[in-house]
């Protein structure tokens, strides 16, 4: 299995750790972490990565992934990113994402007719570029596997394990990572958390959603109808 992710500036690094974390300890898996060139790319947080391939030089991807984070709206009209994603998506056999990931492969058409997740402030937004919004933390849709905000990159990653190689092996790798989360607050969705907190989250990230919409709008106008 060769795992292709999908990293640029001011992605959210926890978005692709988590998961490759995961994918990782796959039996014979290779994973790669794919940018323009092989220089340090930087996080949202300021962490530098390093690249192991480019898009030019990518070799067949079984298995793609896209983080998310603030650094998508470049994303979102870059032509030679979407086509990459476009050509690669179709001949891969699992295409993934993890928070708002799942908006960059919506504009390069790959969530055509799928139902998917993402960030529950951007979720509405797929429907731009012809995805289904669907609930759940993670969302299974034919070989599309999208998760939701930062933290599900674990739980995606985990449900691909189980699809590729048996829940046996997904239950082994999740005992591996002592994955078993017992977060201090009940506020980790819009549906638990106290509706002011909720109430200021949506208004600092206000403008932000916004700008997205018309860049996936505009992305929308670009791909073949259907």
């Amino acid at each position: 299995m060769r795992v292709g992710f999908l990293i640029f500036p001011e992605f959210t690094q926890l978005d692709m750790t988590g998961a490759q974390e995961v994918f990782s300890r796959m039996p014979d898996t290779e994973v790669l972490l794919l940018w323009k060139s092989r220089e340090a790319v930087s996080s949202d947080g300021g962490m530098h990565i390093l690249p192991n391939g480019t898009l030019e030089d990518c070799p067949h991807l079984d298995l793609i992934c896209v983080p998310g984070g603030p650094g998508i709206g470049a994303l979102l009209e870059d032509e030679q990113v979407l086509r990459f994603l476009r050509e690669r998506g179709r001949r891969a056999q699992y295409v993934t994402s993890v928070c708002t990931g799942s908006l960059v492969l919506a504009a390069a058409g790959l969530l055509q007719g799928y139902r998917a997740t993402t960030h529950w402030l951007s979720k509405e937004l797929l429907s731009l570029c012809g995805a289904i919004p669907s609930a759940g933390r993670v969302v299974v849709d034919r070989n599309r596997v999208t998760g939701a905000g930062v933290t599900s990159g674990i739980d995606m990653a985990l449900r691909v394990a189980s699809l590729a190689y048996g829940d046996d092996m997904a239950r082994e790798i999740q005992l591996r990572l002592e994955y078993c989360p017992e977060p201090p607050f009940a506020c980790g969705h819009p549906d638990t958390a106290p509706a002011e907190i909720v109430e200021r989250v949506k208004g600092s990230m206000a403008e932000v959603i916004e700008e997205r919409r018309t860049l996936l709008s505009r992305a929308a106008q670009r791909l073949p109808a259907g």
